[in-house]
């Protein structure tokens, strides 16, 4: 009688839902240079950050750089940028994951970006949006924490493409509009409780997102993304919701030197709070990188918003 009693009563009471889980987004991390420099002589161009970057259930930042002892230099770019492997000591225990999907993880060619991986790999952080082959390259980053299963993507848009992965070469994952959907849509039929793709993409320096980045933003959404994070003009973007859904169209700089106006020295870190319908909340925290590239945080409000809303407040 006891058991059946006992059976009866946990029938009667509600299924409890899925903790909430946060992300938190960085925007570019540039290594070497200047952050390079610093880390060389032993600083550390995160410190400042430090207690940011660990108020998260998981990181993931966008890797501006290869991060390699070998290759050569791209011969017709202007900047090209490879960190020593020492560097990678800065995010470990601060990012779970980095996106290769950039128009600078390719800089030192093949040989560096494969280094970069398995360094990567040795350090215990992941990585997405790259890999030594096509389909790797366009393989979902899986995250499974407190009930949740979320898809991460991530994908370039900006010249050279050269540096796509190819079908037996590495790279990183190109951004096109039918493989990027298709990619979404496996990964919702794989089980993704939410897919978010993770961009490189719009025009260096401009504050407004150009009217690609809009029309890809609303196809993803579409074909099941349930946010939409950008970064690549080394300058925050506005912020929108399609369909209810939080498209934030760019971070900006987190770790990047050789900059100057106070648009391209300020970046946003971006939590996510999601459960499973989706983003609960978000919020950025601004920050403003100094002459070595090292970001420091701005007191004041940043653009916020939670379900329901449709347009971004400040918090």
């Amino acid at each position: 009688m006891k058991i059946l009693l006992l059976t009866l009563l946990c029938l009667a009471l509600p299924v409890r839902a899925a903790d909430t889980v946060t992300l938190l987004f960085a925007g570019d991390l540039m290594l070497a240079d200047g952050p390079g420099r610093l880390i060389a002589q032993g600083g550390d161009p995160l410190a400042a950050v430090d207690h940011l970057l660990r108020d998260a259930d998981y990181r993931i930042g966008n890797l501006e750089t290869s991060v390699a002892s070998v290759g050569k230099a791209h011969p017709n770019k202007i900047y090209s940028f490879r960190a020593e492997p020492d560097s990678l000591r800065v995010l470990k225990g601060r990012f779970d994951a980095v996106a290769l999907a950039n128009n600078h993880s390719g800089d030192f060619g093949h040989e560096a970006f494969l280094q970069t991986m398995s360094l990567l790999d040795a350090a215990g952080i992941r990585h997405f949006g790259g890999g030594r082959n096509l389909d790797e390259a366009h393989r979902p980053l899986w995250i499974e924490l407190k009930g949740l299963k979320i898809a991460l993507l991530a994908y370039n848009e900006y010249k050279p493409r050269s540096f796509a992965a190819g079908p037996d070469w590495p790279g990183s994952a190109w951004s096109e509009d039918s493989r990027v959907l298709a990619d979404i849509r496996a990964a919702k039929s794989a089980g993704a409780d939410l897919v978010i793709p993770f961009m490189h993409w719009g025009w260096e320096r401009e504050r407004l997102a150009g009217a690609r980045q809009r029309q890809l933003a609303r196809l993803m959404i579409e074909a099941g993304a349930d946010a939409v994070v950008g970064g690549h003009p080394h300058v925050t973007q506005d912020i929108e919701y399609i369909h209810g859904k939080p498209v934030i169209y760019s971070l900006g700089n987190f770790v990047f030197d050789g900059f100057d106006t106070e648009a391209e020295t300020t970046g946003w870190l971006l939590r996510l709070t999601l459960d499973r319908q989706g983003v609960l909340h978000w919020d950025t925290r601004a920050a403003r990188m100094d002459a070595d590239g090292s970001p420091h945080p701005l007191p004041g409000p940043s653009p916020c918003g939670q379900r329901g809303d449709t347009r971004p407040g400040m918090c």
